[in-house]
């Protein structure tokens, strides 16, 4: 009997052990319901404030840098483009900035009207800009401002000045008046052989074909390097003799720079074409292409680099902290070219300056229109290229 009583409790916490659990879990169960309104508020609660756009200020004259500042910071929070404050301070991609330094911010401004000059008052002295002059230091010479010089040539802050041309001073008393004295007129051919232009002709490979050299083309010619050629425009050749009418003697310039010269590679001359294609398609003209291509083989060796000075990147060394683009579209070499040449197609807008937007370009010597862009603090350089530039172009185009 005592067995078969102990078998029948065992039976009843068997039983027992499992009906505890069953209502524990039981009592679980009910109680999650009542839990559910606690539940972590909706996501559209995260998302109920207004993202807040932070407008520019209005740019003042000038500007005191402060700790921390960078030349695009300051650009940015002024809604002005880097190059621009780079180009008013004569500073360069390069340049250092430090706390305390002032800032000339006055190029967003617009001119500043002139006060009515007295009727007897014309200009008393022109100067012939120089490399490495500067408005502010030409103004600084002649004992004036920068305001008066500005209005009496018709700038504005925004301008940029190439060496050879003239500016009117006004009321200066310093320095004499600097003339220079005229051109000497372009020698012209008088008969030989001639070629007629048909599309896609170069000057370079004109002169391939004839024997003869891209220089010689301009002198029998009276061609510069920024003059364009047309379908239908007759090219005198060869067999000509050039005459050079008398002239004074020439003013003094600055002497072309040493010509450096190399062959490209596979890489290379992929790049060349693309930034021929480019310049093509924008309607760029030849002087304009041979300067994009002498820029980006003074910045990368025409190779789309991923590396550069500080954060420069790509074909042409753009910096991304300078508002030239994200490094992404830094090192796009169909973008950052249509970038180098700016004008109305620039991907950037008005983000950043370039070739096109340059007043005046196709007059400066050809080293001084790249640097007006790239604002390099060796801008020598860019003119060692150029008769290299002109040949890329007529192997590459």
């Amino acid at each position: 009997m005592r067995t078969h009583a102990v078998a029948r409790r065992t039976r009843y916490l068997q039983l027992g052990v499992p009906a505890a659990v069953l209502g524990t879990l039981s009592g679980a169960i009910a109680v999650v319901p009542a839990s559910a309104d606690a539940v972590t508020p909706p996501i559209e609660r995260l998302q109920s404030s207004a993202t807040q756009v932070k407008t520019a200020e209005a740019p003042p004259a000038a500007y005191t840098v402060q700790p921390g500042d960078t030349i695009s910071s300051i650009a940015n929070r002024f809604g002005l483009r880097t190059v621009d404050v780079l180009t008013w301070n004569a500073l360069t991609w390069r340049s250092v900035i430090y706390p305390g330094q002032t800032l000339s911010l006055a190029g967003a401004s617009a001119p500043v009207a002139p006060a009515a000059p007295p009727a007897q008052a014309p200009a008393t002295a022109t100067h012939v800009v120089a490399a490495g002059d500067t408005v502010f230091g030409i103004a600084q010479r002649y004992g004036t401002s920068v305001d008066a010089v500005l209005a009496a040539n018709g700038l504005t802050r925004a301008s940029v000045i190439y060496p050879g041309q003239q500016l009117a001073l006004s009321g200066t008393s310093t320095p004499a008046p600097v003339t220079v004295a005229p051109a000497a007129p372009a020698p012209v051919a008088t008969g030989g052989q001639t070629h007629a232009v048909v599309a896609g002709d170069t000057l370079f490979g004109i002169a391939q074909r004839y024997g003869t050299s891209v220089a010689q083309l301009y002198a029998m010619n009276g061609l510069s390097s920024g003059s364009i050629i047309y379908p239908g425009q007759s090219i005198v050749v060869a067999g000509a003799a050039a005459v050079t009418a008398p002239a004074p003697a020439p003013a003094a310039a600055t002497a072309p720079p040493g010509q450096l010269f190399a062959n490209l590679d596979a890489e290379q001359a992929a790049n060349a074409h693309l930034i021929i294609s480019v310049g093509r398609n924008l309607g760029v003209s030849d002087r304009g292409i041979a300067i994009a291509l002498a820029t980006a083989m003074v910045e990368s060796s025409l190779r789309n680099l991923s590396w550069g000075d500080r954060d420069s990147l790509g074909l042409f060394q753009q910096r991304p902290s300078m508002g030239w683009g994200t490094p992404e579209q830094a090192i796009d070499a169909d973008r950052s070219t249509r970038v180098f040449f700016g004008g109305a197609s620039d991907p950037n807008g008005q983000g950043s300056r370039g070739l096109l937007d340059i007043t005046g370009w196709e007059g400066m010597r050809f080293t001084d229109a790249a640097q007006a862009v790239q604002i390099s603090a060796y801008p020598e350089r860019y003119g060692q290229w150029e008769t290299q530039a002109y040949q890329w172009l007529g192997l590459h185009g």
